[in-house]
């Protein structure tokens, strides 16, 4: 008879958690998505280690859109326009979850849309989404593809004005609605699941403090300041953990 690790012992018990609780809310970050291809942002292979003319940070910048912007449409078409990617099966593991009743929203950091893309509905993005973007002057709505296969600086093919991605840049504030909608849901939910997130990024990692459930289950590869505030800490692969977590949840 073959003993399972303490990983495999962990994720025994959030699947089992997930089969206990029905309010269960997900918060998470850039590490869900690398497994889909897209990098993140403070991992060795991150954004943030590559090398640029500028620091990344400083090109995600609102200064820098408006002082700077053909250098920041260069950047962001070439590294945040990640369009092609397809759903891991964190995203579907998650979307499953919702379906049968038992997520109630899922809380991300992330811009890319792959929630949505796997099938999960209730989606509250803090920093904003590259599907969507509008001209900065008669509010025209544009897609993804739009600024991906325009020439240079995007223009709005009606007034013929800047077009700027519904992202949140530094320097720039959360919108408030979805910050709400954010809060009330990790407030009522009695199992918060958060993963892929360093919680470094403020405001967005001081909304798990709104929790005030049964258990808070944490899956990173690497660790966090929130890690011994926490009643459940898995250090491995977000992807393959709620796979398992699921499977042994008896969620299909």
């Amino acid at each position: 008879m073959s003993v399972m690790s303490n990983s495999e012992l962990k994720i025994n018990v959030l699947g089992k958690w997930i089969k206990e609780y029905d309010n269960i809310v997900f918060f998470g970050g850039a590490g869900v998505s690398t497994e889909s291809g897209i990098p993140d942002f403070r991992s060795v292979d991150g954004l943030y280690n590559q090398k640029y003319d500028y620091p990344p940070e400083t090109i995600l910048s609102h200064e820098f859109f408006c002082s700077k912007v053909s250098e920041f449409y260069r950047f962001y078409k070439d590294k945040m326009l990640c369009i092609d990617v397809k759903p891991n099966k964190a995203h579907i593991a998650l979307a499953r979850m919702e379906k049968c009743g038992k997520l109630k929203a899922v809380v991300t950091q992330n811009i890319d849309g792959l929630h949505q893309a796997a099938g999960s509905k209730k989606v509250f993005e803090l920093h904003g989404s590259v599907h969507r973007n509008y001209c900065v002057s008669c509010g025209r709505e544009f897609d993804a593809l739009y600024i991906k296969n325009s020439d240079g600086v995007p223009s709005c093919d009606k007034c013929g004005h800047l077009i700027k991605p519904d992202v949140v840049l530094y320097g720039e504030g959360l919108d408030n609605k979805t910050v709400q909608g954010a809060i009330d849901a990790i407030s009522k939910a009695d199992l918060l699941i958060v993963g892929g997130t360093s919680l470094a990024v403020y405001p967005a990692n001081g909304l798990i403090n709104y929790f005030k459930g049964k258990k808070i289950a944490m899956i990173n590869k690497s660790p966090t300041d929130y890690d011994d505030k926490v009643d459940l800490l898995i250090s491995d692969g977000i992807a393959g953990v709620l796979d398992k977590a699921c499977e042994i949840a008896a969620i299909k």
